[in-house]
């Protein structure tokens, strides 16, 4: 592995880890992933929806952590608990808003106990306004910060999107924050809470979306390249299968229409709306006229920004995820994903 010599970056950073459900696991399990020495307070039971959804075997989100059973409604856990918080860089929670307060593990408390504590608190509405101590999942709060309607077709309602939108966007921006807060506390001394909403989070990363939204190509009663044009869209095949096209650009545009032999199309008005629903219509005809392997073998690897849609246990077979070890089979017979980004030495020499 080329990362082999590199020390991981967050090699020395400890983290204590109040357990939760998804993201801030997620969140904790990336700051492992890249090194730091984790350690998370579980209840004695599981929960209900871990177990529902995760059923009995190895939690892939434990990964590289170390788990301590703790009851926190006992007063020698919650010491117990303090203890590992006066030695620790940060901690995560991800309960509603009051929750650690009330067991006596809020910031003010942690505080006393280690005024450096960057004090990490996972949420889908975040720690105040009118929604903060209601429940909710991922769809709930992306369909408040607008992207969830950005997935729907004209008049049809939006899809249910993975978690990874909302769950995993908000996990990412509390890493994220927490590396931050981390570094400066280095420098101040002094901790601070990061308060990482979901619906904050995810509408930041929607950043490009507001960007396009600004010149009417998004959102807006006018025909979208992102959800009318035929050059950026979802086709079925011949066999079921489908693949995915998103040539925006006129040189990738001229290169789809070369090489699906279209030499009629008039390659200036690609941007022309009222060119698009003829075109779709024709695409969508071509497309299922071939099984998937037809459209891979024509496109992939070509600059028509091409990809087939894959199962995920697909993805883990496809040459390219897998010479890059993005998905690792685990023993149990399940995937398990490497971590990343990837570190790389800057003179380009193996370790």
């Amino acid at each position: 592995h080329m990362t082999a010599a590199l020390n991981a970056p967050l090699t020395g950073i400890r983290i204590v880890e109040f357990e939760g459900i998804g993201p801030g696991p997620l969140a904790a399990r990336m700051l492992a992933d890249m090194g730091a020495e984790v350690t998370v307070i579980a209840r004695p039971q599981q929960g209900a929806v871990a177990a529902q959804l995760g059923g009995s075997g190895d939690n892939p989100l434990r990964r590289g952590k170390t788990v301590v059973l703790l009851d926190l409604k006992q007063d020698a856990a919650r010491a117990e608990a303090l203890a590992l918080v006066a030695q620790a860089d940060a901690l995560i929670e991800g309960n509603r808003p009051g929750v650690m307060e009330r067991l006596g593990l809020g910031p003010a408390d942690c505080a006393k106990a280690n005024p450096r504590i960057v004090y990490g608190r996972m949420t889908g509405w975040g720690q105040s306004g009118p929604l903060a101590q209601a429940a909710g999942h991922d769809l709930n709060y992306v369909a408040l910060t607008g992207m969830l309607s950005l997935s729907a077709h004209r008049g049809e309602r939006p899809i249910v999107p993975p978690t990874v939108v909302g769950d995993a966007g908000g996990a990412l921006g509390l890493a994220f924050g927490m590396v931050c807060a981390i570094l400066e506390a280095k420098t101040s001394g002094q901790g601070r809470v990061v308060d990482a909403a979901i619906v904050d989070i995810v509408a930041m990363l929607g950043g490009i979306a507001q960007w396009i939204r600004g010149s009417g190509m998004l959102d807006g009663p006018h025909p979208s390249p992102f959800h009318d044009s035929p050059f950026y869209d979802v086709y079925r095949c011949a066999d079921g299968g489908s693949i995915t096209l998103g040539a925006l650009e006129p040189q990738f545009y001229a290169l789809l229409l070369q090489k699906l032999g279209l030499d009629d199309v008039d390659r200036g008005r690609q941007f022309d709306p009222r060119t698009w629903p003829a075109l779709k219509d024709r695409l969508t005809a071509l497309f299922a006229s071939q099984p998937r392997a037809h459209w891979d073998a024509l496109l992939e690897g070509t600059d028509v920004c091409f990809a087939p849609v894959l199962s995920v246990a697909q993805a883990a077979e496809h040459p390219h995820n897998v010479a890059r070890g993005t998905y690792v089979h685990t023993a149990g017979g399940g995937l398990d994903v490497a971590p990343a980004p990837r570190f790389l030495p800057l003179n380009g020499k193996a370790g």
